[in-house]
């Protein structure tokens, strides 16, 4: 099988471009794809023939039963049939229950056997989810998929085999595939149709269905943890015929669904802060990034020599007489220039016409923004450090936490106070981590609050006991997706729901299964990259500690080289890449006749100038390594070992606003590390920081000298900080609340200690009878007195 896979021809999907490298990308940025798309990508090209086999288990099952086509039938002849069917999700016999699974995964996707059209599978698929919920169809879909992944027997039979294929894991598909599609419905059912009947029940529904994917089902821990538990032993090899694909899009929509998406992160936090008696945010950042014009890339020195033109009437000898930085800035702004967003230009080059050559004119100005994007800020160490320094400057002391006094300071130092006081910003992660200080100083004077059961609260506490375990495993499965990654024989095998039991024999066959392949890894960094930011965000709402936890695990098993490894390539190709076809995708493949596969629809793709799902993941990855780096010299200095900056600066190629302000935030944070010289020769990149990034008064990044990196300083950093996240974690999750065995409470009460179970040492168990004699027998005790006591 890797023989026939290196044969492939893969510049065919690479050269497949249709957007150019310059020009803008028109594409927002949200929780998710389009309710189609994201049902479209759950199944591979290589699942055509379940589509079949499961409208056939249905149209059986239904004959069994006299029932005619599932859209003329009463509401109470489905209620009938579908209650049926959970009936012999019980029955011992496998068969029998897989051709139930089948027909209620037929119902799930819209009976397209008996619809023509894409909105009547739709709202087919809606009246199925509510039917479904209602009937309680989620609990014994749950049962059946616990007792698939216990199924020691599959994973013995996975493992002796040479190459695991696509048919060793049929029936999590099914399982796996009827989940999907009730999480995705209810999740995105309001989006094209809110006033719809349906729509609003199932709107009433989604609550309750929350609920049921936050409590656990069976045992003590929720649908998600069984995933991660999923997750984990398939990249520790011992179930190799998981369909990761599908288990992580099943992750990441669940806990889309259970914590809320990002959108809509932002009033939740003002909710919180509120509760805090802290301001709320005044800034979207998804408003302001969509209003923002993308920043003119650097260009590289291969596009500088490639459309270097000489003037007329310059000599070829001359030119070696002007330093290269101003040829490339001249070059940059004239290959670059967008009307409006770039720098004053340099010369321009005269035309190749016959005309005489004319005086070169003055640079055109450009249309200068009025107001920067974002409104500055100032942290309360920011302030503090002003104050500590002017004073020690001017009065020869400093005054410990008190940011009003400002006695013997000169009136420009009022002034600098006074801004610095305006744009004063505080955080909740400052607010709660000053709590926890007051609580750990005084745990018996200032206990913690009762702690709210929210969605993230409750993900936190059942992942705690083996999170650092599922960062890994996440993090393995993106390494093994990223298409800079080589194919080695020791590597996960993350192919194993996607790879038919029969490979191709024809170059049709093999031109599909290979943009299958790479649509499959797309698919599986877009759910990782989904889910790990969505869990980062949550976890620092919820509490700040619960973010650095999840945030120093991920940093610990390399999260930040592997983003960057996952950047270095052609990301323009990349984010331009056609991996699909759309006359198989669902539910083109499944409505009327199928298209014949032929080298003209293989090769088309869609119409979209770029991928939507490559463009969302190179985001999401770009964010997550904002969140593990922000504040944090030790992780910045990764970014500066790694040497991340011509890696983010290639990626600004990319012209998105969104995109460049994260590259651009990444770039901002180690310019002060990286010298004079790298600022120098990249203005423009300077430029583009100023322009987009958020100011922080007092901050040096642009002017900073050249800093000693210490590592010790950096290490310990980390440990106080791990031993912060500690605490926290001992006093909220551990039955002794993290207290010191002396300031635990005694246990006065007489039943309570007579029912104790005491572990006796064997010598005692065998002087058991002397014992008795020497301290029982021989005594006498005046048990009135002992009772008084």
């Amino acid at each position: 099988m890797a023989e026939w896979f290196s044969r492939l021809p893969w510049k065919f999907y690479q050269s497949r471009r249709y957007m150019n490298d310059l020009d803008k990308v028109e594409f927002v940025y949200d929780d998710a794809d389009k309710h189609v798309v994201e049902l479209a990508e759950l199944y591979s090209y290589t699942e055509d023939v379940d589509f079949v086999s499961n409208q056939l288990s249905y149209e059986e099952l239904s004959r069994a039963h006299g029932f005619e086509k599932w859209t003329t039938l009463s509401m109470s002849d489905k209620i009938k049939f579908v209650v049926s069917l959970q009936d012999d999700l019980e029955v011992i016999e496998k068969e029998k229950r897989m051709k139930a699974v089948q027909a209620l995964l037929y119902l799930a996707q819209g009976v397209y056997g008996e619809c023509r059209s894409q909105d009547h599978m739709q709202d087919v698929t809606r009246q199925n989810v509510l039917l479904f919920l209602e009937l309680g169809i989620y609990t014994s879909i749950v049962q059946l998929l616990t007792m698939e992944v216990e199924n020691s027997t599959s994973a013995l039979l996975a493992l002796r085999k040479p190459a695991v294929a696509i048919s060793d894991s049929k029936e999590l598909r099914l399982l796996l595939n009827i989940l999907y599609i009730m999480v995705e419905t209810t999740r995105s059912c309001d989006v094209d149709k809110p006033t719809d009947p349906v729509v609003e029940q199932l709107v009433e529904q989604r609550e309750s269905f929350k609920q049921d994917l936050i409590q656990p089902v069976f045992g003590e821990d929720p649908l998600s943890v069984l995933l991660f538990t999923m997750v984990t032993r398939f990249c520790s090899g011992s179930a190799p015929h998981y369909p990761m694909k599908k288990v992580l899009l099943l992750l990441w929509k669940v806990v889309l669904l259970t914590m809320g998406g990002l959108r809509g992160l932002d009033t939740k936090k003002n909710e919180v802060r509120s509760t805090h008696e802290l301001p709320g945010l005044t800034e979207n950042m998804y408003t302001v990034c969509e209003t923002m014009r993308p920043a003119s890339p650097p260009a590289s020195a291969a596009d500088l020599i490639e459309h270097q033109v000489p003037r007329r009437g310059v000599r070829a000898g001359k030119r070696s007489l002007v330093k290269q930085s101003s040829l490339d800035d001249s070059f940059e702004a004239g290959l670059n220039r967008d009307e409006d967003d770039d720098m004053m230009d340099g010369l321009k080059s005269n035309s190749d016409d016959d005309s005489p050559p004319t005086p070169p004119r003055p640079a055109t100005p450009t249309v200068i923004q009025r107001a920067l994007p974002w409104k500055p800020k100032v942290r309360q160490k920011d302030l503090e450090a002003f104050l500590d320094h002017t004073r020690q400057k001017f009065v020869g002391f400093e005054v410990k936490h008190d940011h009003d006094s400002l006695a013997g300071l000169p009136q420009p130092i009022h002034e600098g106070v006074k801004v610095l006081k305006q744009h004063l910003y505080v955080s909740l992660s400052e607010v709660q981590i000053k709590r926890e200080e007051e609580i750990t100083k005084n745990p018996l004077s200032k206990p913690e609050d009762q702690v709210e059961a929210t969605p993230a609260e409750c993900l936190y506490h059942a992942l705690l006991s083996n999170l650092p375990q599922y960062m890994i495993a996440l993090l393995k499965l993106l390494l093994a997706a990223a298409p800079t990654s080589k194919a080695k024989t020791e590597s996960i095998n993350i192919l194993s729901d996607v790879l038919p039991d029969e490979m191709p024999n024809t170059v049709l066959q093999s031109l599909k299964l290979g943009i299958d392949v790479n649509r499959h890894k797309e698919i599986i960094v877009k759910a990782i990259s989904g889910l790990l930011l969505l869990m980062l965000k949550h976890f620092k709402l919820n509490h700040v500690y619960q973010f650095e936890f999840t945030s120093q695990h991920l940093v610990f098993a390399n999260c930040i080289p592997l983003v960057l490894k996952f950047f270095n390539q052609d990301i323009v190709a990349y984010v331009n890449a056609k991996n699909s076809i759309p006359a198989l995708d669902f539910p083109e493949s499944v409505l009327g006749d199928s298209a014949e596969l032929t080298a003209e629809n293989i090769e088309g793709g869609d119409n979209s100038p770029y991928c939507w799902r490559n463009i969302f993941s190179c985001i999401n990855l770009l964010r997550i390594l904002n969140k593990l780096t922000k504040w944090k010299h030790s992780r910045t200095m990764m970014l500066v070992v790694f040497k991340s900056a011509p890696i983010l600066k290639r990626a600004l190629k990319v012209r998105h606003p969104m995109m460049q302000l994260y590259i651009l935030k990444l770039l901002k944070m180690q310019t002060k590390y990286l010298g004079r010289q790298w600022r120098k020769s990249n203005m423009k990149t300077m430029s583009a920081i100023y322009q987009k990034v958020r100011h922080r008064l007092g901050d040096d990044w642009a002017y900073g000298n050249d800093m000693d990196a210490r590592p010790w300083d950096f290490q310990a950093e980390e440990c106080a900080l791990r031993a912060c996240v500690d605490r926290f974690n001992n006093r909220r999750y551990t039955t002794s609340g993290g207290m010191e065995p002396e300031f635990l409470p005694v246990d006065n009460n007489i039943h309570s200690l007579l029912g104790q179970e005491l572990t006796l040492a064997p010598e005692f168990k065998e002087n058991y009878e002397q014992w008795l004699d020497m301290e029982v027998f021989s005594r006498q005790i005046d048990w009135d007195l002992v009772m008084m006591r």
